[in-house]
């Protein structure tokens, strides 16, 4: 079963959950804010690169902007990127949706087709 995890004020996970919805798919939803990701899964997904690390963090938060980590991110080691995940939800960009077998980050209809259709 997918793992959704969303905001409840999140305009992008509405549309991500109605498009769930209306596909008929089946999804474990959690607040992003209250619950992160495992720390596997956000490991599994940096280590074999199914998205990059600007890509899994939520750029356009207010939390990465005021922590300061466009400067700082790259620099940091894999265990600090994770650290700085698990540390807050809302740095995480969302939706952040995962199986057995795919991840993805935001609402795009193509990828949602490929991937969870």
């Amino acid at each position: 079963m997918i793992q959704f995890y969303g905001h409840p004020t999140c305009t992008t996970c509405k549309i991500a959950e109605k498009w769930l919805e209306q596909e008929g798919i089946a999804y474990e939803w959690t607040n992003i804010k209250e619950t992160t990701p495992p720390r596997e899964v956000l490991r599994d997904v940096l280590e074999n690169e199914k998205l990059t690390v600007k890509r899994l963090f939520n750029t356009s938060g207010n939390l990465y902007k005021e922590l300061e980590l466009k400067d700082k991110l790259e620099s940091l080691s894999l265990d600090e990127q994770l650290d700085l995940l698990m540390s807050d939800g809302m740095l995480i960009r969302r939706p952040f949706l995962y199986d057995e077998n795919n991840v993805s980050v935001g609402y795009n209809e193509d990828t949602f087709n490929e991937l969870w259709k």
